[in-house]
């Protein structure tokens, strides 16, 4: 096996997989990156047994065949390589050499049999998903997904296939998030599949919006994502999401209409002052005005008033102010909508002239 091809161009897909390798492997060979020449094609392969991603490039000078080299230290080698130079990879024996200029690196190889290979994804579900439309449902959701709950299925994101939509939905039990996206040719059932975290995260990576058509298959257990550079598949989380919409308030009819950035930066302002065990701010609205409080055991406290524009009045909520900044920072426009109820209920946090996007956060007895 032998390929050439310049420093800058090699380090795009070597990239893109080298991440889905795990540090720490029950097996040697998932240390290493599956290489593969074919007809002037290069195809990397990355796994750790949950998520695999494969990324193609063409090259010159190509002898066909297949092994295993270290991701790491492959990765590590050509971006230390100066910019512009020209890397030639070659095999002989279970020896690896990468030379650039007057650079030469001997690595260690695997068979390439060894190496697992992810299952057949057997597409019960075929969509188009524009790729900017994607990386956008994933960027203003993903960060309401769980950490390592006991609740499972909660350590993921929900992708629900609708007839003419994809929404994409992330809770963790305190706060929601969900967007979504029209699809100009839907599924043809409806579909409800959980990404992991890791799959969720190795997605936002890989996706740079533009333009593209991805195609996204969904399997009985597994998504993969095909663009023409890169294939990306990751196993299911197999469990049941719990009916978010249920838990989108209805009847929240009180509604405070507000600029965003004036709010956010009024957040952070009473953040600094606020417990920081439970992050907690107390939120007051009056006809015309938002008023934020929040106090420490130190009994230091700050005080913010803003201009809002609503009738509501005498109504006091408290709210973990990390999860009110987090929902901000999730929508766009200059103006938000806090649809509020009472105390004791969630606020719905939107988009002025949207619903497309909204977020649900959850009350805090302070």
């Amino acid at each position: 096996m032998r390929f050439s091809l310049q420093r800058e161009v090699f380090l795009k897909p070597l990239a893109q997989v080298v991440n889905v390798v795990e540090r720490r492997q029950t097996l040697p060979v998932l240390a290493n990156l599956l290489v593969q020449v074919q007809g002037g094609l290069l195809s990397l392969t990355g796994t750790d047994l949950e998520v695999e991603m494969v990324a193609r490039q063409a090259v010159d000078d190509a002898q066909d065949g297949e092994t295993t080299i270290p991701a790491r230290k492959l990765f590590e080698i050509v971006r230390a390589l100066p910019d512009g130079s020209k890397v030639t990879v070659s095999q002989t024996g279970d020896k690896v050499t990468v030379q650039a200029g007057r650079s030469r690196f001997t690595l260690s190889s695997l068979p390439a049999n060894d190496f697992p290979s992810v299952d057949e994804v057997e597409a019960t579900e075929r969509v188009r998903v524009p790729e900017a439309g994607l990386k956008e449902l994933i960027e203003r959701t993903a960060f309401a997904m769980a950490q390592q709950d006991v609740r499972y299925y909660l350590n993921g994101l929900l992708f629900d296939l609708r007839e003419d939509s994809l929404r994409c939905v992330a809770t963790d039990g305190h706060r929601l998030a969900l967007c979504e996206a029209g699809l100009e040719a839907g599924a043809n059932a409806k579909r409800q599949i959980i990404v992991p975290r890791k799959g969720v995260t190795e997605l936002q990576r890989l996706l740079e919006g533009g333009d593209r058509e991805l195609e996204l298959e969904v399997g009985r257990s597994h998504i993969r994502i095909k663009r023409d550079d890169v294939t990306f598949t990751s196993k299911l989380i197999d469990g049941r999401f719990p009916d978010y919409e249920a838990v989108i308030p209805i009847g929240a009819d009180r509604e405070v209409h507000v600029d965003r950035e004036v709010l956010r930066a009024a957040l952070q302002r009473a953040a600094i002052l606020s417990n920081e065990k439970y992050r907690g701010v107390r939120v007051e609205v009056s006809p015309g005005q938002l008023k934020i409080s929040a106090h420490n055991p130190e009994q230091e406290e700050a005080q913010e008033e803003i201009e809002a524009d609503t009738k509501v009045d005498g109504l006091a909520i408290g709210f973990n102010v990390n999860y009110l900044l987090d929902a901000l920072s999730a929508l766009r426009e200059e103006n938000v909508i806090l649809q509020l109820r009472d105390a004791n209920s969630s606020a719905l946090v939107r988009e002025a002239t949207s619903d497309k996007c909204r977020h649900v956060v959850m009350p805090l007895r302070l």
